[in-house]
């Protein structure tokens, strides 16, 4: 609506943004982007470069993690380094296994190991000491 009224010269960009209760400076990109691109909507902007996880190596990681699951993230940073040739440091390959859903912690619903830990008793325990006889005076 706002590029039909520009376009047919019922206004300038600052009297029609108040028209269409926009800001000026929205309608001064909007006009710039149907300049350039010949569209009438903006197209959203892409920030920082694009990134060198593509799905191959996404599925690698996967693999790899269905193959171990008890893999660090320095043995993945080097499996995906050597199978497909995309290095990244450690940061940068846990925040792909989180936008991918992965988690490397065991997850608090899971049932406790069936394997319990050892009773260390020692004799010389202090709790011993309220057991003992008292002396009566």
């Amino acid at each position: 609506m706002f590029l039909a009224a520009y376009a047919a010269g019922k206004g300038t960009q600052a009297e029609l943004a108040l028209v269409f209760g926009v800001s000026v400076g929205w309608a001064e990109k909007i006009c710039r982007q149907h300049r350039l691109s010949g569209q009438p909507e903006r197209i959203e902007q892409r920030h920082g470069p694009t990134s060198r996880v593509d799905a191959a190596a996404q599925a690698c990681l996967l693999d790899a993690i269905k193959e171990r699951p008890d893999l660090t993230l320095a043995e993945l940073q080097e499996i995906l380094a050597v199978r497909q040739g995309v290095r990244l440091c450690i940061g940068q390959l846990w925040n792909v296994l989180k936008k991918m859903g992965i988690r490397l912690k065991k997850s608090r619903s899971t049932p406790p190991s069936a394997t319990q830990k050892a009773i260390v008793k020692s004799e010389n325990n202090s709790s011993n000491v309220s057991g003992q006889r008292r002396r009566t005076t």
